[in-house]
């Protein structure tokens, strides 16, 4: 156990609410006038973490809050402060925590591939009817038949299975791969947009037991992921001031490929933050009593 003195923890919690109500205060806002957003609604409803779970800190396992009593749902109170109750909350989080150290350390094992372009989102509206559109209040940039020609001619690969299993009927069989629940350790990459936002939903599902300070990291590289994602997709975003990325021509390609190869670098220390957590976990747990 470590103890964290009054001033230290209600000064990182302080700062942890900050930072993060400076990231998602225009979509709170937004949500309370019921205006939906393409790109930051995903954040919030493909990831299922409620923003005030967001925005509430947690220092992690094996602190001491000193000070603090009645800490809220998790927490035990101790002579010398407040911390999370480990021996009840771990051991039904182990396989969790296992099966996640397993991913991340695949993930982490093989090299990035760049050549997808982002048109899991072209895949995901090719051959639809317009009033099928998932963001059908958008206007598409290309018209529908030049949106399913790219497709026809460049094909797609995509690794990341909650991508693929968005895709249109018609266009499954034009991906190279054919991710799945139970392949996805074997085809996930360090490239993908989608597995480097994903960080942010391994670390939410590991908080409380990881450091608010991580779950905020990889959360701020979601965002900035997501942007990017929804800026290489068929969709005129213009109106909310997203410059497309042309991934039908050379240069856009290139420029999609320059962000992945940007995102990649910038997910390895947060993937080793959450290999070296989930590390530490599985050592304590085995450390529980019987």
């Amino acid at each position: 156990m470590s103890v964290l003195d009054e001033q230290e923890w209600r000064s990182r919690a302080a700062a942890h609410r900050t930072r993060l109500e400076s990231l998602i205060g225009g979509y709170l806002a937004q949500r309370r006038e019921g205006r939906a957003h393409p790109v930051e609604d995903f954040l919030f409803t493909y990831y299922g973490h409620r923003p005030g779970r967001l925005l509430t800190w947690h220092p992690g396992a094996g602190v001491v809050l000193a000070g603090a009593t009645d800490h809220g749902p998790g927490y035990v109170d101790t002579p010398e402060g407040a911390t999370l109750d480990v021996a009840a909350l771990l051991p039904r989080r182990r396989a969790f925590v296992r099966w996640t150290r397993d991913l991340l350390g695949a993930i982490s094992a093989r090299p990035a591939h760049l050549g997808c372009f982002g048109l899991h989102e072209w895949a995901m509206v090719y051959r639809l009817e317009p009033t099928e559109i998932r963001h059908s209040s958008w206007p598409l940039r290309l018209p529908p038949e030049r949106i399913s020609a790219l497709l026809d001619q460049r094909g797609v690969r995509c690794s990341h299975f909650d991508a693929f299993r968005f895709f249109t009927g018609p266009a499954r069989p034009l991906n190279v791969l054919q991710p799945s629940k139970d392949n996805r350790e074997e085809l996930e990459q360090p490239g993908c947009l989608h597995a480097n936002m994903d960080l942010y939903k391994w670390a939410y599902k590991l908080s409380p037991l990881i450091p608010g300070e991580l779950v905020a990291d990889c959360f701020a590289l979601a965002r900035r992921i997501r942007a990017v994602d929804m800026r290489a997709s068929p969709y005129d975003l213009g109106g909310l001031g997203y410059e497309p990325i042309r991934v039908e021509t050379s240069e856009g390609r290139a420029e999609y490929a320059a962000h992945q190869r940007d995102f990649a670098e910038a997910a390895v220390p947060l993937r080793e933050r959450l290999l070296a957590e989930c590390d530490r976990l599985l050592r304590e747990h085995d450390r529980l009593p019987a």
